[in-house]
């Protein structure tokens, strides 16, 4: 290399590829803040992870639950039917069709933004909202399909139904996911959300035969239904003045649904508060074997008592106190966390 027709010395041919490489990387570095800066102000919808559920067209719902087919149908509660579907993209999931009475009253309101809101929140034991679908008269909720149907057919089925045998180690565990899905929306989640009404059939089964809470987030769509809903709410919720669903509110709900992993008892299936009402003298008095379903029970029992009774003694303290002197979420998901660390094998090995 030669400059002015004079050859370089060998130390002005090293510098001058020194101050080349150093211009190559300057300019590499200069490219890169550019792209990334670029990236960093594109809006969140040009994002590649979106975390919002996604909007479908009435078409596209019609076209997955078959028109809405009794067929798909998995079941009914206060806010609507659900149903099995298949989406385009060949993705099970459960479409839950809002009832047209209270679909209309949801007319103007921000049902996208809330559904959005809660398609936020992401926890190994509770149902992802994936998305939603609305138009005259309709309010469509669409999450993850559950495979294992929910507690409430487990517990509550006969098993030529398909309803799979709950021993107490499951119920327990149950029990514990359950609360830890909860915990979750109470706590974790941004923005933190109140579920409306814990019951069996809202706590799903997944493949692995783990619980996740649904249905969360949704008591503004009916919020003074009765019917479905009555069991699992306490009584200071029908209170014109700090009514309504709150934290408080869910553990109670948590509670009932404790009382029937204990009890084998359907709530929904009774006058209202009769399973709360009957249980309440009998953990009071120690009497939680009066209690008991007998399917939990069995010749050695005495090895799940401690545990039987911690979670009698768990149920009360949710459903026996005031909204102001119930346990927090935080401490029922504590102590029945603990008592799943006993060892399951030990309790299997004495009930069969």
């Amino acid at each position: 290399m030669s400059h002015g027709g004079k050859p370089l010395s060998p130390l002005a041919y090293g510098l001058s590829l020194g101050i080349l490489s150093v211009s190559v990387f300057t300019l590499f570095a200069v490219l890169l803040f550019l792209v990334c800066k670029k990236r960093s102000i594109q809006p969140e919808d040009a994002l590649p992870i979106k975390l919002s559920a996604r909007s479908y067209s009435l078409a596209d719902v019609d076209a997955a639950t078959d028109g809405f087919s009794r067929r798909q149908l998995l079941g009914e509660g206060p806010h609507g039917a659900v149903y099995q579907a298949t989406l385009a993209s060949g993705e099970l999931v459960a479409v839950k069709r809002v009832h047209p009475h209270l679909a209309l009253g949801q007319a103007g309101s921000s049902f996208a933004s809330t559904i959005k809101s809660l398609s936020w929140a992401h926890h190994p034991h509770i149902v992802p909202v994936v998305g939603f679908s609305q138009g005259p008269g309709e309010r469509i909720v669409i999450t993850e399909l559950m495979g294992l149907r929910s507690l409430e057919f487990h517990l509550h089925r006969r098993p030529e139904s398909g309803a799979a045998f709950l021993d107490w180690p499951r119920r327990i565990k149950i029990a514990a996911e359950a609360a830890r899905g909860i915990e979750y929306l109470h706590e974790t989640a941004t923005p933190r959300l109140v579920h409306g009404c814990v019951k069996p059939s809202n706590i799903l089964i997944d493949l692995n035969f783990r619980a996740r809470v649904g249905d969360y987030g949704l008591a503004f769509l009916g919020p003074t239904e009765r019917r479905g809903v009555e069991a699992y709410v306490d009584w200071e919720y029908w209170e014109e003045k700090d009514g309504g669903a709150c934290m408080a509110s869910d553990v109670y709900g948590l509670g009932v649904v404790l009382l029937e992993l204990l009890s084998g008892r359907w709530s929904e299936a009774a006058e209202p508060r009769q399973l709360v009402e009957w249980a309440q003298p009998l953990i009071r008095e120690s009497r939680v074997g009066e209690l008991l379903d007998p399917r939990v029970r069995g010749p050695q029992q005495q090895a799940l008592m401690r545990s039987l009774e911690r979670t009698a003694k768990v149920a009360l303290a949710c459903v026996g106190n005031s909204r102001k002197n119930r346990p927090s979420i935080v401490q029922v998901a504590a102590i029945l966390n603990g008592l799943v660390d006993v060892d399951d094998d030990q309790f299997s090995s004495r009930i069969n």
